[in-house]
């Protein structure tokens, strides 16, 4: 017995439609996934237009090795969602970031063990002691105008002249690096 002609087509039409609908509905799934993400990455970080920083050597028993970086025109950043990263691997092998800012040690006053993460490579004595003077990392905000100033101890890495020591400014938030400044030591 033969079947009917028209009771064939059955079986091609109903695969081309369940084929359709995957394929709709993988678009669809990935199309939200994509469009999930990218929701994230879209925000953008301060504008920093313009910085600059100086870096001095410390010679033998030097009180020296002051790091300074100047917020010179752009957006303020509150100090809540930034980090400093110091990347000393040039000059004595060690790199360090200071985190949970403001810094909140000794008296509210220096670095403190909460504010470091690697190499700690920073004077964390208060300026009262011999320790950097108050700067952008005791502030709420960094904003035009201000500068970020650390220490580093010739005890932790000896810098020479002509040393150099990379220093960025990240924004938490969007993971972006808002100042770069590689300082050469003078």
């Amino acid at each position: 017995m033969r079947l009917p002609r028209s009771s064939r087509a059955v079986t091609p039409v109903v695969s081309n439609v369940l084929l359709v609908a995957i394929v709709v509905v993988l678009a669809a799934t990935i199309s939200v996934l994509a469009l999930g993400f990218t929701e994230e990455t879209t925000e953008t970080g301060p504008v920093v237009g313009q910085s600059s920083g100086t870096l001095e050597s410390n010679g033998e028993g030097s009180d020296n090795g002051f790091v300074r970086i100047r917020h010179v025109a752009g957006d303020p950043i509150q100090t809540s969602n930034m980090e400093v990263v110091v990347d000393a691997t040039a000059a004595c092998g060690k790199h360090g970031r200071l985190v949970n800012l403001p810094v909140d040690g000794a008296g509210g006053n220096a670095i403190g063990e909460n504010n470091i993460e690697g190499d700690d490579i920073f004077d964390e004595r208060p300026p009262y002691l011999g320790g950097p003077d108050k700067s952008a990392l005791h502030e709420p905000e960094y904003a035009s105008g201000e500068a970020i100033l650390f220490r580093i101890p010739n005890s932790d890495c000896p810098l020479q002249n002509g040393d150099q020591v990379t220093v960025r400014v990240v924004h938490t938030p969007t993971s972006s690096v808002v100042i770069e400044e590689t300082l050469t030591a003078t």
